[in-house]
């Protein structure tokens, strides 16, 4: 298993209808990525689908994804707009990580150096406490 120093947290930066498949598409057709952005990727009704088994690097954040988990929702175009059920989804893989890698930091795509997105559109370190996991 590859060494784990961070779990990072994502949005799609689409709308909440968009499809899996076209996400693959468009990262395999449009960018040349041989590898997913995301291990798991959560719709708008809560179905999680994992993209790349953890002990692969996905294409997440440039310069860190060797060593990194990446948990995408699909949303998040113009803000924060999770629904219910991708919560859920996202509260479980989360714990069930961070129960697998202790040590990792658990951040959004946005609190990288040099990343100048919103990515994920919501507070991680808020929502970690939220949810009783202490950073």
């Amino acid at each position: 298993m590859r060494k784990i120093d961070y779990i990072v947290m994502h949005c799609t930066a689409t709308d909440q209808s968009a499809k899996v498949s076209s996400i693959v598409k468009y990262w395999a057709e449009r960018l040349g990525w041989r590898n997913p952005g995301y291990h798991f990727i959560i719709d708008a009704e809560g179905e999680v689908t994992q993209l790349q088994p953890l002990d692969k690097a996905s294409n997440g954040v440039r310069g860190y994804n060797a060593h990194s988990i990446h948990v995408s929702y699909i949303g998040g175009k113009d803000r924060d707009d999770r629904t219910h059920a991708q919560m859920v989804a996202q509260q479980a893989i989360v714990k069930g990580l961070h129960g697998m890698f202790p040590d990792a930091k658990i951040q959004g795509h946005c609190d990288f150096p040099k990343v100048r997105k919103s990515c994920p559109r919501f507070n991680v370190a808020d929502w970690l406490k939220d949810i009783g996991i202490n950073e």
